[in-house]
């Protein structure tokens, strides 16, 4: 019976001490040797790459402990230097291990191609909308007499009218043709001689037309400020958001006697 006993406590005593360095082995794994392993606790502030270019990564992510790769997917901004850095991932400030791989998408060397969108007959904002989205720009607003008022009656790119589907440079710059609600209409030219100026400028805009050239004469038969004279003459068909040159009398000098 006493031997046992003798066993049990030696079979326990032998458990007991392959358990103690069993745990001794996973803490010394743990909290020693892992951590030491994966540089635990060690990090590096992500940089912000933005602007940088290609040439300049390598050794600028290599003081700092950090590596690149660079995706197969590069963007396009006219504005920035080609083989420049547009994005990256992670983002600048965020904490990362030692040798962590920074992914960095550029700015292309040219410019990617996009087939011309229809925008004939759209509302103008709308165009701008669908210009934005293809990654082209808007240039200049040439508005033209057309009872659509804001809507694009012509696309043109380099002064020259551009079909649907025509590649094209990204970032391109599109002039639009653009109705200005008011049509080919046409009206008489009024009356403005024997006006003041204020009367005669009034009438003018009022009318739809603008006013053109003024000039100045001298006279002694007139009231200072009077319309003595104007072209085109009154009673002629202009086409609205015609100019009219107007001519103002002024006092003639008086003589030294």
């Amino acid at each position: 019976m006493s031997n046992f006993k003798t066993d049990i406590k030696r079979i326990l005593t032998h458990i007991l001490i392959i358990l103690g360095l069993l745990f001794a082995l996973l803490f010394l794994f743990f909290e020693i040797f892992l951590p030491s392993y994966t540089h635990h606790g060690e990090t590096v502030t992500v940089p912000d790459l933005e602007n940088f270019h290609y040439d300049e990564l390598e050794e600028y992510l290599e003081e700092r402990k950090l590596s690149y790769v660079i995706t197969p997917d590069s963007g396009f901004v006219k504005e920035a230097p080609p083989l420049t850095v547009l994005k990256q991932n992670p983002r600048p400030g965020a904490k990362v291990k030692e040798d962590r791989k920074i992914y960095i998408t550029l700015n292309a060397e040219n410019a990617p191609l996009v087939k011309m969108p229809n925008l004939k007959n759209s509302p103008l904002k709308n165009a701008q909308e669908v210009l934005a989205n293809y990654g082209l720009v808007r240039g200049e607003i040439i508005y033209v007499p057309d009872i659509g008022i804001n809507v694009v009656l012509d696309q043109k790119y380099r002064g020259r009218s551009i079909k649907e589907g025509f590649e094209i440079a990204k970032g391109s710059k599109i002039d639009l043709v653009v109705g200005d609600g008011l049509g080919k209409q046409t009206l008489a030219i009024p009356n403005l001689i024997g006006m003041d100026e204020s009367e005669a400028e009034f009438l003018i805009v009022g009318s739809g037309l603008r006013i053109g050239k003024i000039s100045y004469v001298t006279t002694d038969s007139v009231p200072k400020g009077t319309i003595v004279k104007q072209l085109p003459p009154s009673g002629i068909e202009a086409k609205t958001g015609e100019l009219v040159d107007v001519w103002i009398s002024e006092l003639e000098k008086e003589s030294n006697l």
